[in-house]
C-alpha cells in the first residue's frame, strides 16, 4: 500500500498538468474565432457608403491631339462630341467612399478627403435606404470629417473602443465601400501601432487587412464590435491592398469629432514655440543626461514668451507628462484645452526650471515673428572656423542675403564639403545668431564661446542657425575648430 501511494501522486500531478494544459488551449482556441460571421452581421448596419458629387470646371485648354488646320479636324471633333460631348462646359464629378454612424440621430464619422469640395453628399445604409448629409466640419490635419443626416427612426450606430489598448498581433475588422463594390468585409490583425506618415497629428494603426481605395473613411472594429481606427490610407506600389493599411487611432479621432461637433471647428492648444528634436551631439554639447525632450528653437509672441521661456531651454515634461520628443509635445499640446494653464518644466543651462504658461489656440496663433533684434558691429574681415567661412553682419551682406537691417550674428560665406558642418547641412547663406546658447555678433564672440566650451570639457558646440527665418540648432564638434 506504501508503494501506491506515490504512483497516486503522479497521475494526480500529471492529471492537474493535463487541465492546465487543456485550459490553455481553449483559451487560445476562444481567442482565435472560427467565424466573424456574428459580428460582421451585428455592426453592418453602422457602416455607410458615401457618394459625393462636385461641379468641376470643363476644360479650356487645347481639347485635341491632332493640330489646328489638320484633315483630321474635323473627325477627331465628330468622334469626341460622341464620346464625351462638349467637354469645355462645367460638369459634374462623382466619388466614393466610406463611413460610419456614431449616434442614433445621424452623426457620421468619414475622412475629410472623401468629402472634401462636395457640392452633395449622399448616405447609403445597409438596409438599402439613402439619405442626403450635411457637413458639420472637417479637421485636415487628421483627415477627418463629421457628417450629419435627418432620419424618421433612431439610426443603427457603433462606438468607438480605446486604441490605446489594442496589442500588435489582435484581430480587427475593416469594413466599407472598397473599389465601389459596397459594404464589404475584411479581417486581419494589428500589424503595428503609433505609425506617422505626414501629418503633425499622425496616430495610425497599421493593419493587413485589405483596405482599397473606397475604404477610405469605413471603420476598423476590434473584436468587440467596437471602432478603433478610421481607415485612411495605404502603402502600395499599384493602387490596390498589398496587405499594409493605415487607420487613424480611435482615440486621436474622439477628441476631433468632440470638437467639430461642438463647435464646427477644432480647437487645439497652442504652446507659442518652435521646436526640434533633441540628438545625441546636441545632448552631450548641453550636457544633458540623455537625448530626449523637445529643443526650442525659438519663441515669437504668445504664450511661451509670456511665461518666460527662451531659445535654447529643452522642454523635458509637459502637463505632468515626460516629453520624449518633437512629436510627442506636440501631440500632447493639441490635445490639451484652450485656455489652460499648465506647467512645463525645461532644462536651461544644466538647471530644470518651471514655468506656468496659459495655452493659446493653434488656429488663431500669430505667425509672424517681430524683429526686435540691434544692429550688429561691423567686422569686415573673414575669418575660417569649423570648415565655415565667416564674416559679421554687415550692410552689403544684408542686402545680398535678403535680410533685414534687424537680423544680426555670423554669415556663412562658404562650407567646406569635406567638413562636418557640409554633412550637418549648413550651406553658404546660413546666419548663426548663437552659439553655446549665447548670441553671437563677431567672430570673437564665437571664439570665445569655443574657448568656454573647451573649457568646460565638452566636446561639442551648439550653434543656432537661420536661413530664409527658420531657426534650427545644430551641435559641431570642436575638433575641427
Amino acid at each position: 500500500m506504501q508503494g501506491s501511494r506515490p504512483l497516486r501522486l503522479f497521475w494526480i500531478a500529471s492529471l492537474s498538468i493535463f487541465l492546465i494544459v487543456s485550459q490553455s488551449l481553449m483559451a487560445r482556441a476562444q481567442s482565435m474565432p472560427d467565424s466573424f460571421a456574428d459580428l460582421a452581421e451585428r455592426i453592418s448596419p453602422a457602416v455607410v457608403n458615401i457618394t459625393t458629387s462636385t461641379m468641376v470646371a470643363g476644360r479650356t485648354g487645347p481639347q485635341g491631339i491632332v493640330p489646328e488646320g489638320s484633315p483630321f479636324e474635323d473627325f477627331f471633333r465628330e468622334f469626341q462630341d460622341r464620346n464625351g460631348g462638349d467637354r469645355s462646359q462645367p460638369r459634374r464629378s462623382s466619388a466614393l467612399g466610406s463611413g460610419f454612424v456614431i449616434s442614433e440621430d445621424g452623426y457620421i464619422v468619414t475622412n475629410n478627403h472623401v468629402i472634401d469640395g462636395a457640392d452633395e453628399i449622399t448616405i447609403e445604409f445597409f438596409e438599402g435606404f439613402t439619405l442626403p448629409a450635411t457637413l458639420v466640419g472637417t479637421d485636415p490635419n487628421t483627415d477627418i470629417a463629421l457628417l450629419k443626416v435627418e432620419a424618421d427612426s433612431p439610426l443603427k450606430f457603433v462606438s468607438f473602443g480605446d486604441s490605446d489598448a489594442s496589442r500588435v498581433g489582435n484581430w480587427v475588422l475593416a469594413m466599407g465601400n472598397p473599389l465601389g463594390q459596397g459594404f464589404s468585409v475584411s479581417a486581419g490583425i494589428v500589424s503595428a501601432r503609433n505609425r506617422a506618415l505626414s501629418g503633425t497629428y499622425d496616430d495610425y494603426i497599421q493593419t493587413d487587412a485589405a483596405i482599397n481605395r473606397g475604404n477610405s473613411g469605413g471603420p476598423l472594429f476590434n473584436m468587440k464590435g467596437e471602432v478603433i481606427g478610421v481607415n485612411t490610407a495605404i502603402l502600395s506600389p499599384n493602387g490596390g491592398s498589398i496587405g499594409i493599411g493605415f487607420s487613424m487611432a480611435s482615440n486621436v479621432v474622439q477628441k476631433v469629432v468632440a470638437q467639430l461637433k461642438e463647435y464646427g471647428e477644432t480647437r487645439r492648444g497652442w504652446l507659442g514655440v518652435r521646436i526640434q528634436d533633441v540628438t545625441p551631439d546636441m545632448a552631450e554639447a548641453l550636457g544633458l543626461a540623455s537625448a530626449s525632450g523637445a529643443m526650442v528653437s525659438d519663441v515669437p509672441e504668445g504664450p511661451a514668451m509670456d511665461a518666460g521661456m527662451k531659445a535654447g531651454d529643452v522642454i523635458v515634461k509637459f502637463d505632468g507628462r515626460d516629453v520624449s520628443d518633437t512629436r510627442e509635445l506636440v501631440r500632447a499640446v493639441g490635445n490639451t484645452e484652450v485656455g489652460k494653464s499648465v506647467r512645463v518644466v525645461v532644462n536651461r543651462g544644466g538647471n530644470t526650471e518651471t514655468l506656468l504658461i496659459t495655452l493659446g489656440r493653434r488656429e488663431e496663433a500669430e505667425r509672424s515673428f517681430p524683429a526686435s533684434q540691434q544692429l550688429a558691429p561691423e567686422e569686415p574681415a573673414e575669418t575660417q572656423l569649423m570648415g565655415l567661412t565667416l564674416s559679421p553682419l554687415t550692410t552689403d551682406l544684408r542686402a545680398e542675403l535678403g535680410l533685414s537691417e534687424s537680423d544680426k550674428g555670423l554669415a556663412v560665406l562658404a562650407v567646406d564639403e569635406g567638413a562636418e558642418a557640409f554633412e550637418k547641412g549648413l550651406r553658404q547663406g546660413d546666419v548663426i545668431t548663437e552659439a553655446g546658447q549665447a548670441q553671437v555678433m563677431s567672430v570673437t564672440d564665437l571664439q570665445d564661446k569655443i574657448d568656454e566650451a573647451r573649457e568646460a570639457g565638452r566636446k561639442s558646440i551648439l550653434l543656432l542657425v537661420r536661413r530664409g527665418g527658420d531657426p534650427r540648432f545644430v551641435a559641431l564638434s570642436l575638433d575641427e575648430s
